[in-house]
């Protein structure tokens, strides 16, 4: 006898609508490279953008001196752990503990982190300011910096580190839209601000039309003027109602719950981005004893890593709220697959270019200066190290991949052992008289270094929660 299935019905025996379709979303079920490629190209041409203002910035501030090129590359490291900290290890971790709540589906929970995110970053940008205004100049001389370099580097820090708060304000914001899947308008401000930095750093820096010459002070202060713009605009966009979270900041209840969400992956987070400018720095303090002009060609060979770097961070970013949300929803499987989906694009992404500069330098070095010696020593770094630039950008995906499932100690201690390699190699290759070349090389095998142990901490942790043991209870004996 067949049976039939029963068809639901209401008190009155009418038939119930069918129940509704899950709600699906290209997040937590899309083709994951297609999604990611989706989510990555807007931040691929916001931060290329972004590194523009690099670019322009260099070449703009090599016209007002080798000395002020020399002083650039010595404040690099602090701007840079200032913006990567921010943006990538706090924002990040921001984005990964909003992802998480919303792929649980807890909408409540993401608006509530998102207050308590604001709180976090606007307190961080209190300790860099304090901090880089009181131990900036001790640091920058500790870094190499004499003479007219330390005075124009100086000059470049009191100004930015003066307005600290607005980057961390910014990437904070930034990444509360990211965590939900909201890249574009993210980007789109990221490009406004870099359009607004070329002009305002280059008018200021240089004393175009009726301005005056500010140098390096009126670098800093263009880039403070182009992120105060910025937040004014994602404040209005967040408060407004028109983005899937709303900061809860009225009535707000400290929650001791909602800080450690983010904190347990952002505090961590943050040793990896600072371990990095510690390596830069060292290798830097290093290469200082050869002279200005080899400390000024390196630099602008850093630059090229930093753009390149920016390429791997739009598809770390990317993998971010795509793997919170599938770890929230409990699908480990896909959150490992887009992680590996992720490294392998940006090691395409990263390599390919930085292969292209190291077979035709020229085509980078060009830019930024005319100087025979800064050239020479940009071309011999830049063909050394530039092939291996690839294994940074996977170090970066693995890095944001790992932020997204709430478990980043292993790309942290990955970026540990790289410092220590680098300290270490670099201490023995000082005693021994080495040349900048050996150092280069230093760079480059240490770059292999850290994507391959950040690619084994992907392998080897644990993203999914514990499986419980299941309770065996004895057999039952013939007596019962």
């Amino acid at each position: 006898m067949t049976e039939v299935a029963e068809i639901p019905v209401d008190e009155q025996e009418r038939p119930l609508p069918p129940p509704a379709r899950p709600v699906r979303s290209a997040l937590t079920d899309g083709p994951i490279l297609r999604t990611l490629l989706g989510l990555a190209w807007p931040n691929v041409v916001a931060l290329s953008a972004g590194t523009c203002v690099v670019i322009a910035e260099t070449s703009y501030i090599g016209r007002l001196g080798v000395e002020a090129l020399a002083a650039m590359a010595l404040v690099f490291p602090t701007v840079i752990l200032t913006m990567t900290m921010s943006g990538g290890a706090m924002g990040g971790a921001v984005a990964s503990a909003i992802a998480r709540a919303l792929g649980a589906g807890d909408r409540e929970r993401a608006g509530t982190l998102a207050a308590h995110a604001l709180l976090i970053g606007i307190t961080f940008g209190l300790v860099f300011m304090l901090g880089m205004l009181i131990f900036g100049p001790k640091v920058l001389e500790m870094l190499g910096g004499r003479g007219t370099v330390l005075t124009h580097a100086i000059a470049y820090t009191q100004v930015f580190f003066g307005g600290a708060v607005l980057p961390w304000t910014l990437n904070t914001m930034a990444g509360v839209l990211r965590g939900t899947g909201n890249m574009r308008l993210p980007s789109l401000l990221i490009l406004n601000s870099a359009v607004w930095q070329i002009v305002l750093g280059g008018t200021l820096g240089l004393g175009l039309g009726p301005f005056p010459q500010l140098g390096m002070r009126g670098v800093a202060a263009g880039a403070l003027i182009a992120y105060s713009m910025n937040i004014c605009v994602m404040g209005w966009y967040l408060f407004s109602g028109r983005a899937r979270v709303v900061p809860k900041l009225r009535g707000l209840h400290i929650q001791w719950v909602m800080f450690f969400d983010i904190l347990k992956v952002g505090a961590i987070a943050c040793f990896s981005p600072l371990q990095s400018v510690l390596t830069i720095s060292i290798f830097t303090h290093m290469l200082a004893k050869f002279g200005t002009a080899i400390l000024a060609g390196y630099g602008i060979g850093a630059r090229l890593e930093f753009l390149l770097t920016s390429i791997a961070f739009s598809f770390g970013i990317a993998s971010v709220p795509m793997i919170g949300m599938a770890v929230g929803a409990g699908r480990i499987a896909r959150a490992r697959r887009i992680a590996w989906t992720a490294g392998a694009s940006a090691f395409v992404a990263v390599g390919t270019p930085a292969c292209l500069v190291a077979m035709f330098p020229d085509l980078w070095v060009n830019i930024f200066t005319d100087s025979a010696t800064v050239r020479a020593t940009s071309h011999q770094y830049l063909s050394t190290v530039a092939p291996f630039y690839a294994f940074i950008g996977l170090a970066s995906t693995m890095y944001f991949s790992s932020q997204g499932a709430a478990k980043v100690i292993g790309p942290v201690l990955a970026q540990t052992a790289r410092l220590i390699y680098i300290s270490a190699c670099g201490w023995w290759l000082s005693t021994h008289d080495a040349t900048a070349q050996s150092f280069f090389w230093l760079a480059a095998s240490s770059m292999v270094v850290l994507g391959v142990l950040s690619c084994s901490s992907v392998v080897l942790t644990r993203w999914g929660p514990r499986q419980a043991k299941p309770s065996v209870r004895p057999a039952l004996s013939a007596a019962d």
